[in-house]
C-alpha cells in the first residue's frame, strides 16, 4: 500500500485490520465501545469537556492529531466541541442515518476510529461544530510529543 501524508506531515495511510486489533487491546471498555462500535458517551461526563490547557487532542487508538485547543469552544452541548480540525486530511466524514437522524459522523482518517459528529451550527469562521467523545481522544499538552502508536509495532 502506498503511504499517504497529510498537509501537516503525518502519515495517514489507513491501518491494516490486524494493526487496529493490536492497538485496540490497550483501550478501556468505554473507549473501545465508542471508537470501534461507534458509541457515544453521555453528555457532561467526558473528562476532556472542561479541559482549558493548550495542546492537541489526538485519536486515542492511533495517536493521529485531530484537534487543537486553539479551535475548542464551549458549545453547551455537553461534549468537547471544536470549530475546525487540526488538519482536514486527518478526518473522514461518513453519512450517519442512525436513530432517525441524518448526521455526518467523523472518523480518524488513519484508523477509522469513531470520534463523534459534525454539525453546521458552530461559530465563525467555519460555522462547524465538531462534537467529540472524550473517550475517543487523548490530550497532549503543548510541547509534548504525540506518540504515533502504529509506529511502535514495526
Amino acid at each position: 500500500m502506498e503511504r499517504s501524508t497529510s498537509e501537516s506531515g503525518y502519515d495517514i495511510t489507513p491501518l491494516r485490520d490486524d494493526t487496529i486489533d493490536h492497538l485496540a487491546r490497550a483501550l478501556d471498555d468505554e473507549s473501545r465501545r465508542i471508537l470501534l462500535d461507534h458509541g457515544t458517551e453521555p453528555p457532561f461526563c467526558g473528562t476532556l469537556l472542561d479541559n482549558k490547557m493548550d495542546g492537541v487532542y489526538a485519536c486515542r487508538l492511533c495517536g493521529l492529531p485531530l484537534f487543537g485547543s486553539d479551535k475548542k469552544f464551549n458549545s453547551g452541548t455537553g461534549w468537547p466541541s471544536f470549530y475546525a480540525p487540526f488538519d482536514k486530511d486527518h478526518l473522514q466524514s461518513v453519512e450517519d442515518n442512525s436513530y432517525g437522524m441524518r448526521r455526518t459522523e467523523i472518523r480518524c482518517a488513519r484508523c477509522g476510529g469513531h470520534q463523534g459528529h459534525v454539525f453546521p451550527d458552530g461559530p465563525p469562521p467555519t460555522g462547524q461544530r465538531y462534537c467529540l467523545n472524550s473517550a475517543s481522544l487523548e490530550f497532549f499538552e503543548k510541547g509534548r510529543d504525540i506518540p504515533q502508536k502504529a509506529d511502535t509495532l514495526g
